[in-house]
């Protein structure tokens, strides 16, 4: 990985900084973390929590890295460097205190994948973490009162992105950390269920769940796909950027893309609103009235016999008959000032 350059930093007037990283000089900003510098160079530390773009909180410890000097272990998401500091992020202790907080995780995890990307298992088969020692916590009951998402808490880990998410992200503070000790726990407003609480299903929490504990209620959503279409959404004109995950020709789920207009935010039209697609209502050709069914005030369209009324037509035929009409339209109109 390239290390930063001087003119990158001086267009944005960060100081440089030059530190020890598992021994060998490393540069980055003053205002970078430890865990991005890390990130940049290739090496790879362990971190749930931590989620780019938001507010770095360092709750779950997965991240822990070694400093020369210090008596402590250091969260990398929380810490920026300082000239001259030594950072180990595989050091026994480190690794050992990584590796721990995995453990602990991993036990309370589920027998029942609700994701095809569950971190806390991701992360435990790169550092070689095994089965638990540990005895799993008491399972908690589904909710799946809301229509579009699933609330899964056996699988939560509290590392709080989805709050931040909600809150930060997409300024709706719907989701809360209430309780204490073990317990403590997401909530929805008032401890709602998430049905029946003020959420608008925008499903940037779902989007930011490294678990599944929050996932789309479609069962589609643990589907493999067989493509990803890169798209912009169809709803509004503000230009939100997404991804169609596909299969068989049928959409399975959607994904924020980072789009000028939406760095990878979605609502809930252009998250959840893609039912349309599959309709067998939906026109995928172009259709113009037949001569021999002309339009009059009682006329009720029945969708399913729409080529009683109307006949298929090409592209180009439709755009010149639509064309034609809208002329003669203009043509035919006049103006006062």
């Amino acid at each position: 990985m390239n290390a930063i350059t001087r003119q990158e930093t001086a267009a944005l007037d960060v100081p440089l900084v030059s530190f020890n990283l598992n021994g060998r000089d490393v540069t980055g900003r003053s205002t970078e973390t430890l865990l991005q510098v890390a990130k940049r160079e290739g090496v790879e530390i362990p971190h749930l929590c931590y989620m780019e773009g938001l507010e770095a909180v360092g709750n779950c410890r997965a991240c822990m890295v070694e400093i020369n000097g210090e008596r402590v272990l250091a969260p990398s998401c929380c810490r920026v460097p300082t000239a001259g500091m030594k950072v180990v992020t595989n050091s026994e202790r480190a690794v050992a205190s990584q590796k721990m907080v995995l453990e602990l995780l991993l036990s309370d995890m589920p027998e029942t994948d609700y994701t095809r990307h569950n971190e806390v298992d991701d992360w435990a088969g790169k550092i070689g973490v095994g089965k638990p020692r540990f005895e799993a916590r008491k399972q908690v009951r589904q909710d799946l009162s809301h229509p579009a998402i699933a609330v899964n808490l056996d699988a939560c880990i509290q590392c709080t992105r989805c709050l931040r998410a909600c809150r930060d992200e997409q300024v709706n503070d719907v989701i809360g950390l209430a309780f204490r000790g073990d317990e403590a726990k997401i909530v929805f407003d008032m401890d709602d269920p998430m049905g029946a609480s003020t959420c608008v299903a925008c499903g940037e929490c779902v989007q930011a769940c490294p678990t599944g504990a929050l996932m789309p209620a479609r069962e589609a959503a643990l589907v493999v796909p067989d493509k990803q279409v890169e798209s912009v959404c169809p709803y509004c004109g503000v230009g939100c950027q997404l991804t169609y995950n596909v299969k068989d020709n049928k959409i399975l789920f959607v994904e924020g893309r980072d789009g000028p207009a939406n760095h990878g935010r979605l609502c809930v039209k252009g998250r959840y609103g893609f039912d349309y697609a599959h309709h067998p209502h939906r026109l995928t050709k172009p259709l113009i009235r037949r001569a021999d069914a002309p339009k009059n005030g009682e006329f009720t369209m029945d969708p399913d016999h729409v080529m009683d009324v109307f006949r298929e037509a090409s592209w180009e035929e439709a755009l010149a008959f639509a064309g034609g009409k809208l002329k003669g339209v203009s043509v035919g109109m006049k103006y006062t000032f």
